[in-house]
């Protein structure tokens, strides 16, 4: 089994293991991916994600020992992409690497250990949080090889540390070491090696104790705000005040009773 997914209460886990190609991914993985983030979308109890590697590799990217041997033309029809792709669980496309073409409507936090590169790469950055180890590293290595970015990391990538940021990474395909990842916004968090899976998981433990249609809704409108002009995406934000009324008012009662004073997030 390549691809395991496990649940730890409210948090979906999903971990690529194939240490011995470095978890280099094949379309069967691919395949298995795709499908363990769906269920994850379609599961009402299951509220955040972590995708991870075995310890000491993220994923090397995608199998090139496969794409050496011949991807041939219905692999790529199989990725292609036409007019009617909007990235919603409605039309689920599936990426090279997977899951990279959905627009989950819950949160993904990748923990990252060891090399994230290439079409691995593509997966932290499709991750709505990454966390990583302070010897995990990221680079558009594919860039040696003439394999372009097609998961993904054109886009996502310059929307996430800005464009001269990533055109430096693109363009040089150099390694980019956790705390540089750091500093430019690739990661969120830094931590010891050995513990990025469990300091993702308390993470996503802590983003399933908040209100999760307003949290939702938040992210989802901060995500599609980058192909709207100004005045469209403060139009599509205020339909998020919908999330108000089966939410919010409750939160504001809580707060009036003396709940979360001074910024306090314990009892809330």
């Amino acid at each position: 089994m390549t691809i395991r997914v496990e649940q730890d209460s409210e948090v979906t886990i999903v971990t690529i293991d194939r240490a011995e190609a470095r978890n280099a991914v094949n379309p069967d993985m691919a395949l298995a991916l795709f499908n363990a983030f769906l269920a994850f979308e379609r599961d009402d109890k299951q509220k955040v994600a972590v995708l991870t590697g075995v310890p000491g590799v993220f994923s090397a990217g995608f199998d090139l020992k496969w794409a050496a041997a011949g991807a041939g033309d219905t692999w790529f029809a199989e990725h292609d992409l036409d007019r009617s792709f909007d990235g919603r669980d409605d039309h689920p496309r599936k990426g090279p690497m997977g899951p990279t073409r959905l627009l989950l409507s819950k949160p993904v936090i990748g923990a990252i250990s060891g090399p994230a590169v290439a079409g691995g790469m593509e997966l932290a950055l499709w991750c709505d949080l990454r966390v990583m180890e302070q010897s995990a590293y990221m680079g558009v290595y594919c860039r040696r090889w003439g394999v372009p970015l097609i998961d993904g990391g054109t886009v996502r990538l310059p929307r996430i540390v800005g464009h001269g940021r990533a055109m430096d990474l693109i363009l040089t395909g150099r390694k980019v070491e956790a705390e540089e990842c750091l500093v430019m916004g690739l990661a969120n968090r830094v931590v010891p090696d050995g513990t990025s899976l469990a300091a993702a998981i308390e993470l996503a433990q802590e983003l399933t104790r908040f209100p999760q249609a307003c949290m939702r809704a938040d992210r989802l409108s901060a995500i599609r705000q980058w192909s709207l002009d100004p005045a469209r995406a403060l139009a599509g934000e205020w339909r998020s005040a919908e999330t108000f009324r089966a939410e919010g008012q409750a939160g504001a009662a809580r707060f009036a009773s003396g709940k979360g004073r001074g910024g306090d997030f314990g009892e809330i």
